[in-house]
């Protein structure tokens, strides 16, 4: 059997996400997506606990997803699945902190949004 995993996805306004990242990146800004990753080896083993894996949390900006897919010419809908999936490759160790593996990040996007059908 496949292992099983566990995401939580939360769908947020700018005022939300900006509390967010501001109180966990020191970062007074509102922005489009953020990821709490659960598994970085803080987090103690639950002992009798669910068999899924919790990956942690995706938070979304519909507000700033609105205004980026305005600005990018694309749907609303094609900007919320690129950042779940990016904040998906955060949760599970992908960053874009260096240019290689930002270029990796940005090939895995676009290579997971192909399979589920959603172009540019």
């Amino acid at each position: 059997m496949a292992p099983r995993a566990e995401v939580g996805v939360v769908f947020a306004d700018d005022a939300y996400i900006r509390g967010l990242n501001r109180d966990y990146r020191g970062i007074d800004a509102a922005t489009d997506v953020l990821s709490f990753a659960l598994d970085e080896g803080e987090e103690p083993a639950v002992q009798g606990g669910p068999e899924e894996t919790l990956l942690g949390d995706i938070v979304i900006s519909l507000e700033t997803a609105g205004r980026q897919a305005e600005e990018f010419g694309h749907s609303l809908e094609r900007e919320v699945a690129y950042l779940a999936v990016h904040g998906m490759l955060h949760l599970v160790g992908y960053d874009h902190e260096e240019e290689e593996a930002k270029a990796a990040m940005r090939r895995e996007e676009e290579r997971i949004l192909g399979i589920l059908g959603i172009g540019r």
